[in-house]
């Protein structure tokens, strides 16, 4: 684990310069761009995703909308987890931000100091969670998703404040804590959803009941005059 504290030359650290290089040629308007995607704009697209999913999901039969809204609980709750795992990893690993060991570097984003870790990075275990939860509901928009985690990376290492490695052990610790308790989560989940779907109240969070149309009238039928002014049965009482 020590040696990710490590400087010298590597594929970690010249990435780490290359991206973040790109900030010394870019106006100081694209660099507060970064900043603002990456701190609110990618995450506020992620939970318009989310909208999204759960509108077009909710016109589908109840069971399709079940599992579906039973996966988009599941990625907020994976993220969570992912999160609180993150502590005790940074704890441990214990490496310190990439500013700390290199010189050189553009810091465009607010740190808490030495003492914040650097691996892994939260933004991006986050990011990638709630992407691959999105996955699992809807393959269409959780692609979009995971694209969105993939430039939340990208942000953080343009700022700055993250190695490379960083951004590649977020995302792997988010799509773990995702993928491997997704079955019992689900098996968890899919019932109580399934039972909210049935409330006469908040089943509509679930599932969008259509209403029943009317009937349609037979002209037909309606015209036909009854059977005793047929004219036969006319004839026959004359």
């Amino acid at each position: 684990m020590a040696g990710l504290t490590s400087g010298g030359p590597n594929v970690d650290v010249s990435l780490l310069y290359d991206v973040n290089g790109l900030a010394r040629h870019a106006p100081a308007a694209v660099d507060r761009a970064v900043a603002l995607v990456g701190a609110y704009g990618i995450p506020l697209a992620l939970v318009l995703l989310f909208l999204w999913c759960w509108h077009g999901m909710r016109r589908a039969d109840e069971a399709t909308a079940a599992e579906s809204f039973a996966a988009l609980v599941w990625a907020p709750l994976a993220a969570a987890l992912a999160l609180l795992l993150n502590v005790p990893v940074r704890a441990l690993v214990a490496r310190p931000r990439p500013f700390v060991e290199h010189d050189g570097l553009d810091v465009l984003a607010p740190h808490t100091g030495p003492g914040d870790f650097s691996f892994v990075s939260g933004h991006a275990t986050l990011a990638m969670a709630l992407g691959v939860g999105l996955f699992l509901a809807n393959r269409r928009l959780g692609l979009a998703g995971i694209g969105l985690a993939l430039a939340e990376g990208f942000c953080r290492v343009y700022l700055g404040i993250h190695y490379p490695t960083d951004v590649i052990g977020g995302f792997a610790l988010g799509t773990a804590v995702v993928l491997l308790l997704a079955p019992l989560a689900m098996a968890l989940l899919t019932p109580l959803v399934r039972a909210v779907a049935r409330s006469p109240r908040v089943g509509r969070l679930v599932h969008a009941r259509r209403r029943a149309l009317p009937r349609p009238v037979d002209l037909a039928q309606s015209q036909t005059p009854p059977p005793a002014c047929l004219p036969h049965e006319n004839d026959l009482a004359a």
